[in-house]
């Protein structure tokens, strides 16, 4: 760019005027403090929303008690919240003895016998027990998927390795992978696909869940000092199930044999 250019532009800039300034004051203004205020409401709304359910949950009794000898206690934010997790930590310690064991086994019992009751709760404790468990790999990988078409490629999750008849009935060994919507991550498809077929991310699992709300607006930092280790990486795992599905196909072909 030539200096003549160069002098041009901030002639240019000046002839904008202050109404323009107060416009872009404005838009940045509103890019401070829009977060920050919608990160408060939201939390305020949750808050206020446990306090109300443990608050009709509690005995009434005990609410005109603390509302006569501790009212201060019913104008604190929080304090549903907070009765809530120690109620919570509460019946998970006594979930841990024998007698809460006990109790636990008979209440499953019961709810076994009855027909819609027991698909949800089933289907609830099998989802918690998967994504909760310390062990789990659930939601804790970050993968690339060719799909819909070649060419064309998706954000995903692996869920887990495929197991049961799903597995049996695949020629070569697959994984789970959960490939979320836009701007609703909660809601998505499910495909099983060949190890082989996706790529591995470093991305977090929180970046990438930003990265589709937003729309693919909001793009997470990036270390190209990665490449060369997730390269390594996924070589490594196609290459482990490879050799599975290989081995796989030859106990397929014996066992038809």
């Amino acid at each position: 760019m030539s200096d003549a250019e160069n002098m041009f532009q901030p002639a240019q800039a000046a002839k904008k005027g202050p109404m323009v300034r107060l416009r872009s004051w404005f838009f940045t203004g509103l890019l401070v403090t829009a977060p920050v205020l919608l990160t408060i409401y939201i939390t305020w709304l949750f808050i206020d929303i446990i306090d109300g359910q443990v608050e009709a949950l509690m005995p009434s009794g005990l609410r005109d008690y603390i509302y006569v000898n501790a009212p201060i206690i019913g104008k604190i934010p929080g304090v549903g919240l907070l009765i809530g997790v120690i109620v919570i930590t509460v019946i998970g310690a006594i979930a841990a003895g024998f007698l809460g064991r006990w109790l636990i086994g008979l209440g499953e019992r019961i709810l076994n016998r009855m027909p819609v009751v027991r698909s949800i709760y089933g289907a609830s404790k099998q989802i918690l027990e998967t994504v909760l468990s310390t062990q789990s790999d659930a939601f804790r990988e970050v993968v690339l998927v060719e799909y819909p078409r070649k060419g064309l490629w998706v954000l995903g999750f692996v869920t887990g390795a495929t197991k049961g008849e799903v597995k049996d009935m695949m020629s070569e060994q697959t994984v789970n992978v959960f490939i979320p919507t836009t701007p609703n991550p909660t809601s998505g498809f499910l495909l099983f696909c060949p190890n082989k077929d996706i790529t591995y991310l470093d991305m977090s699992v929180e970046d990438a869940v930003k990265l589709v709300v937003s729309g693919g607006i909001v793009t997470p930092p990036y270390k190209k000092a990665n490449t060369y280790k997730r390269q390594t990486v996924n070589n490594k795992r196609k290459g482990t199930k490879a050799r599975a599905d290989t081995k796989a196909a030859k106990a397929v072909k014996s066992a038809k044999k």
